[in-house]
């Protein structure tokens, strides 16, 4: 006979709370609070490599970096989440009262692990689409030297385009950047067995 466990579901304020002394996050999905897995060395050096190569300012435009500790809230979906890496264009909007918490990136980066790599790709995504500021989404495998990139077009379709050579260079259609795949890779060792 099969037992069915009774699944608890959270307020947003609940959950906020909850995070808030917790000693490891959690995602939050329409009242599911769901934990996070930790990163591995790989993971934190191409989001840390990322995040030092993109700069302060472009062509006069101020932009914010943000690492994987700033939530990000999709009302649509009622999804709070953990992007490894948000950019920002002029100033971050945020929910609530506190600095925790954005909601308008113009540029996603996730770099993908084998147990969410589906995920960052699918429902994911889907969360990410139907914010109005989020125009380029950037998926960095840690395992090769791959890149997709997602760009929207001014009628909501978005332009897929893969980077898969050493010596390709990122080229980032939202902001005038290019980067070296080689740069964002840097020091990462696809022979350690993480994930």
């Amino acid at each position: 006979m099969a037992i069915e466990i009774e699944t608890r579901y959270y307020t947003s304020e609940e959950y906020l709370q909850r995070e808030a002394t917790a000693t490891y996050k959690s995602e939050y999905h329409a009242g599911e609070i769901i934990p996070m897995t930790g990163g591995t060395l790989n993971h934190n050096l191409i989001a840390i490599n990322f995040c030092k190569l993109f700069p302060l300012s472009i062509n006069q435009q101020v932009y914010w970096t943000l690492m994987s500790d700033m939530r990000l809230w999709i009302p649509k979906y009622q999804v709070y989440t953990y992007p490894d890496v948000m950019i920002i264009e002029n100033k971050p909007v945020y929910e609530g009262k506190g600095t925790t918490t954005v909601t308008n990136p113009l540029i996603i980066v996730e770099v993908l692990s084998k147990s969410t790599r589906d995920y960052d790709k699918t429902d994911k995504f889907k969360f990410y689409r139907s914010l109005t500021d989020f125009k380029e989404y950037l998926l960095i495998d840690q395992y090769s030297y791959y890149i997709e990139q997602y760009v929207k077009q001014d009628k909501g379709e978005w332009i897929f385009k893969p980077y898969e050579q050493k010596t390709d260079n990122l080229i980032l259609s939202t902001v005038d950047l290019q980067i070296p795949l080689l740069k964002i890779y840097e020091r990462v060792d696809f022979t350690l067995n993480e994930d």
